[in-house]
C-alpha cells in the first residue's frame, strides 16, 4: 500500500502539472494581452506574463531578451511571480545569495584543504617520532650486541689485534 502511494504521488503531481500546463493552451502572446484590464494577481497566475505597474498591463515576459527592456516596463515597475517584489529586488536578491553562496563554497574548499594538510602535517610528524623511536632502539641493540661480542672475544682471547693482520 505504501509503494503504491510513492509511485503515485509523483505521476499524481505530473499529471496535475501538464493539466495546468494544457490548460493555458492559449498562445502565451494572447493569453497574458487578455488579462490587461485585471489586476496584478491575476495577471501572474500565468508564469509567462509580466505586470507593468506603470501602465497597469499583463504584457507577455519576454523570454529571449532574459531582463525585460526598459521600453517594455521599467524594472522596478516590473512584476514577476509576485506582485509584492518588483524585478529590480529580485534580480538584486538572487545576486547576493548567489554571490554569498559562492563565496561560502571557497570558505568551505579553503577550510577543507587547510584541515587537510593540517592534519597530513600532525600524522608526518607522527610518523617522524616514531621512525626516531625505532631509530634509536637499534642504535641500543647494536651497541647491546657489540658489548656482547666484546665480551665472547675477552673470553675467548680474542681482544687483541688480529694476528693476520699485518699480512692484508
Amino acid at each position: 500500500m505504501m509503494m503504491d502511494l510513492r509511485i503515485s504521488l509523483p505521476a499524481l503531481l505530473l499529471v496535475l502539472g501538464l493539466a495546468t500546463v494544457f490548460a493555458q493552451s492559449d498562445t502565451p502572446g494572447t493569453a497574458c494581452e487578455k488579462k490587461n484590464g485585471t489586476s496584478c494577481e491575476e495577471c501572474l497566475k500565468n508564469v509567462s506574463c509580466l505586470w507593468c505597474i506603470q501602465t497597469k498591463s499583463c504584457v507577455t515576459y519576454p523570454v529571449k531578451t532574459i531582463l525585460p527592456p526598459h521600453s517594455l516596463c521599467p524594472l522596478n515597475e516590473a512584476r514577476w511571480g509576485l506582485c509584492w517584489m518588483n524585478f529590480q529586488t529580485l534580480i538584486i536578491t538572487l545576486a547576493v545569495l548567489g554571490g554569498i553562496i559562492i563565496i561560502a563554497f571557497f570558505v568551505c574548499l579553503f577550510c577543507c584543504c587547510k584541515c587537510e594538510n593540517f592534519g597530513s602535517s600532525g600524522f608526518d610528524n607522527k610518523m617522524q617520532r616514531q621512525t626516531d623511536k625505532t631509530k634509536a632502539k637499534q642504535a641500543e641493540r647494536r651497541s647491546e650486541m657489540k658489548e656482547r661480542h666484546d665480551e665472547i672475544r675477552k673470553k675467548y682471547g680474542l681482544s687483541g689485534q688480529n694476528p693476520y693482520s699485518k699480512f692484508a
